[in-house]
């Protein structure tokens, strides 16, 4: 599960969310994506976690309809 900070408008209102899952899937604008990063040194499994956080960076971008 990827925690950090996520910012959307959906229905002309701003929803923040801490949770990468519950981001809905369709709103008008993606306007905050602020992943956490775990502390450092990190492990090859999270850096394998942090490699990914573009692709899902763009999946957001994706689903929105005004972006």
């Amino acid at each position: 599960m990827l925690k950090g900070e996520f910012v959307i408008k959906r229905n002309g209102k701003i929803e923040k969310y801490s949770e990468f899952e519950k981001i809905p899937s369709q709103y008008e604008h993606l306007i905050q994506f602020k992943p956490e990063y775990p502390p450092e040194p990190h492990t090859e499994e999270q850096h394998d976690q942090m490699s990914k956080y573009n692709d899902l960076l763009k999946e957001l971008m994706s689903r929105a309809s005004g972006n």
